[in-house]
């Protein structure tokens, strides 16, 4: 019997909690449930072939040596933000000389033309006719699209059969009583999080606000401000046990971001059955046309009203719509189209 073929996974950083690493997880599980090798390649993290040269903060790119022979026996190669944001830029180049002509799926999740600090940055991403692009939703395929790169969209997934967490015993954790509200904000700390808007709303809610995330990006002085004269009870930090626990905990969710390229944790939200105030960013309103209903952050008066009296229904619909439309099972149908669309994949 043949081997099965082999995919290289490749990023900044995998096996973490962000976005990325989360996205790049259920890449690799759908694709191994398709029969495939996965091999993970990264400056940081638990991967199978560590390059220090891709992380974040590398001081020197990998040479063209290291990353040939990380990605030798790979057959296609999925490149995970790498070569679109350019947070490290000669370790793109470098990863893109080495995939010149190979088989590669460049999967994008944050352009620089989203972020205006990066926006004058025009070389990412690159391109090759040997290459697939794929962008997490339909706003970022049209820009794309503008800029002369056919790109699909293949929205994030989740696993919507996952457990319920153990609210009690994260409450308990972190020393929040069962009559305490607990807003929780499940997110790095960046500007763009738009921390000050989920604080008034913890505020206007009469709740305790707990972000989950570190600061990044040089936001930890302006994070340290905005905390310390919170107008409401703060804990910041991360979740004593898993993502489930820490959803089973929160009473809502805020996530009143002003930018993403996709964001999760509406979709998580829904899943565990949390009502969440979502940002009006382009991608959240994409998302919204699925049928989603959630608060405005702008509005506490109408979530203070519901988590007063708890509409189920709300609650089920939300998990309907995200079980309908965000599941690993279409994640990985969508993945095999594209594979053998490629003729990648027999």
């Amino acid at each position: 019997m043949p081997a099965p073929r082999t995919v290289a996974v490749v990023s900044f950083r995998l096996g973490g909690s962000d976005g990325v690493s989360i996205v790049a997880a259920t890449w690799q599980r759908v694709l191994e449930d398709l029969g495939l090798r996965v091999v993970t390649v990264a400056g940081d993290g638990p991967v199978d072939r560590l390059l220090p040269g891709l992380a974040l903060d590398a001081a020197e790119p990998p040479s063209a040596k290291e990353v040939d022979a990380a990605l030798a026996d790979a057959d296609v190669v999925v490149v995970e933000n790498l070569c679109t944001i350019p947070l490290n830029l000669p370790a793109a180049r470098a990863v893109a000389a080495a995939i010149r002509g190979r088989p590669a799926v460049l999967h994008h999740h944050d352009p620089a033309w989203e972020r205006p600090l990066l926006a004058h940055i025009t070389e990412l991403p690159p391109d090759d006719p040997a290459w697939r692009h794929v962008v997490i939703s339909e706003t970022a395929r049209r820009a794309f699209n503008a800029r002369g790169i056919d790109a699909v969209t293949i929205y994030n997934a989740f696993d919507v059969d996952a457990a319920d967490g153990d609210g009690a015993v994260t409450r308990a954790a972190l020393d929040v009583d069962t009559d305490t509200r607990l807003l929780a904000h499940p997110v790095r700390a960046i500007a763009r999080k738009n921390v000050p808007a989920a604080l008034r709303l913890a505020a206007d809610l009469d709740a305790t606000y707990w972000l989950l995330g570190a600061p990044e990006e040089d936001y930890g002085p302006e994070l340290g401000r905005l905390l310390a004269s919170a107008p409401c009870p703060v804990i910041h930090r991360p979740p004593p046990g898993t993502m489930a626990d820490a959803y089973a905990a929160a009473d809502a969710i805020a996530f009143p971001s002003t930018w993403e390229g996709f964001g999760n944790p509406p979709i998580e939200a829904a899943i565990h059955r949390r009502p969440v105030a979502v940002g009006h960013y382009p991608v959240a309103e994409e998302l919204r046309s699925f049928g989603f209903r959630w608060f405005d952050p702008g509005d506490a008066r109408t979530l203070d009203r519901f988590l007063a009296n708890p509409e189920p229904e709300l609650l089920d619909h939300n998990r309907a719509v995200a079980r309908s439309h965000f599941s690993l099972a279409r994640l990985g149908a969508d993945v095999e189209a594209l594979l053998r669309a490629a003729g990648w994949m027999q």
